[in-house]
């Protein structure tokens, strides 16, 4: 049996941004074959594309830099250099990522559904999308 190496908790910061450990670590994953199948068809989408807006840059090139980097700090960096955006504007997206899922309608409901579909649904502690990755991946 495989292992399955999960990247790291959305939960996570780098350079200021929310995120970004994760999806650093599912690119370098992605670039070894060692993405997992079921995080394939996400791929720079969902949360990922999220990020990629809000940074305002293209998944080819962000891709580019991490497959040219080899440390945290390399891309820490590049962020530093290339993404202009404002605290304020962070702080925003760390709110949008971090409370996904409890605005109620579609996306609380596809929240459930997943809960459901993972073996969740019994867990009065996943209130989030955020929540349910940490639980999906035993980190919580």
């Amino acid at each position: 049996m495989q292992n399955v190496i999960f990247p790291r908790s959305p939960r996570e910061v780098m350079a200021g941004w929310v995120y970004l450990p994760r999806f650093v670590d599912k690119i370098r994953l992605h670039l070894a074959g060692q993405l997992p199948a079921d995080y394939q068809a996400n791929f720079t989408k969902g949360f990922d594309g999220s990020w990629l807006e809000a940074a305002g840059v293209k998944a080819e090139a962000f891709i580019e830099v991490v497959k040219n980097t080899i440390t945290d700090g390399q891309v820490a960096d590049w962020i530093a250099q290339n993404v202009r955006k404002t605290d304020a504007e962070k702080a925003a997206f760390s709110n949008f990522i971090l409370n996904r899922g409890t605005e109620g309608g579609a996306i609380t409901e596809r929240l459930k559904t997943r809960l459901v579909e993972c073996g969740l649904a019994h867990r009065t502690d996943i209130h989030t999308f955020v929540d349910f990755i940490d639980a999906d991946e035993k980190r919580i």
